[in-house]
């Protein structure tokens, strides 16, 4: 791998993540590009590593050996002049993050990759303005950004084959689950994936065919014990594909297929009704069972994520 040092611009909650994951690889020297040096910069990192501690997923010493190979920086040109890979943490933001594009590539080298790590917005036009715009790649790390192991790499409409390359080689050797977007299509693959369920989740309880809570205990206890393990592709593969055709030719036409969002969010924010952040949304929530909702949904998927990062490293816990 030619990737030597790796530059994160933004020090924010995936800036700080994505910064942890590139240290953990020893043959890596890690900047992360911050506006200002603030006295709390090193709080997030400390806070990640000291929880996969306490689950067994790191060491001391392993945490030490990461944290000594980050570098925080002010500086554009000690940034950027030196890096071999450049990951944007920037706000969802076009002009921003074009703008930011721009900037680097006065400093940087004509081979430093650039990557953005944007979880919807297309690479293609991130990287329009830039002077080289064949070296700009999408790499959306998944939040948490340290725990869960995908990472999908997009090849804009201009993206040379060396680029995907080196990116999915570096994500690779960094712990991380690489997958490869072929186009640069908008939700890439995992969102769109998610999306495509969340219609017709929508679609149900809007046309009353289940309660929001059981659309969400069908998906927790059902097939979403199995997708860890076997995703659709593969479990299409195991019942066979005639019988993959059969249940398509019957039910497809049944499913959700419209083009708008469904009228029940519009409905419930006319009526002031934001989820969590009103207490209302799908379902009615108390302050008790909020706290108590993202308490459990945080634990859970932390351990999950833990779980993820201890076979993705090859350890285990008793």
């Amino acid at each position: 791998m030619n990737i030597k040092n790796v530059v994160v611009v933004g020090g924010g909650m995936m800036g700080n993540a994505l910064a942890q994951v590139f240290a953990s690889n020893p043959d890596l020297h890690v900047t992360l590009k911050t506006r200002a040096l603030r006295d709390d910069r090193w709080d997030m990192i400390n806070n990640n590593l000291d929880i996969m501690i306490s689950r067994g997923a790191a060491t001391e010493e392993e945490k030490a050996a990461i944290i000594s190979r980050i570098h925080f920086e002010v500086d554009e040109a000690k940034a950027y002049t030196d890096a071999d890979f450049i990951i944007e943490c920037a706000p969802e933001v076009m002009e921003t993050k074009q703008d930011l594009f721009c900037t680097i590539e006065k400093y940087c080298s004509d081979k430093c990759i650039l990557a953005t790590n944007s979880s919807v917005m297309s690479c293609t036009e991130i990287g329009s303005k830039c002077v080289h715009p064949e070296r700009v790649v999408g790499a959306h790390f998944w939040n948490p950004g340290h725990l869960i192991p995908l990472v999908e790499v997009i090849k804009s409409d201009v993206t040379e084959e060396w680029v995907i390359e080196e990116t999915m080689e570096l994500m690779t050797v960094c712990g991380k689950k690489p997958v490869y977007c072929k186009k640069d299509v908008p939700g890439f693959v995992a969102n769109r994936l998610q999306h495509a369920l969340w219609r017709e989740a929508f679609y149900m309880v809007e046309n009353g065919i289940a309660d929001a809570k059981t659309v969400d205990d069908a998906c927790k206890y059902g097939p979403g014990l199995r997708w860890p393990v076997m995703g659709p592709m593969e479990n299409s593969d195991l019942v066979s594909i005639q019988l993959s055709k059969n249940i398509h030719d019957y039910i497809l036409p049944h499913l959700a297929d419209n083009h708008e969002p469904s009228k029940c969010l519009a409905e419930m924010l006319e009526r002031g009704d934001n989820g969590f952040k009103t207490g209302k949304g799908w379902q009615e929530w108390t302050p008790e069972e909020i706290l108590a909702a993202v308490k459990e949904d945080v634990d859970a998927f932390r351990d999950h994520g833990l779980v993820c990062k201890l076979i993705s490293t090859g350890k285990r816990t008793e």
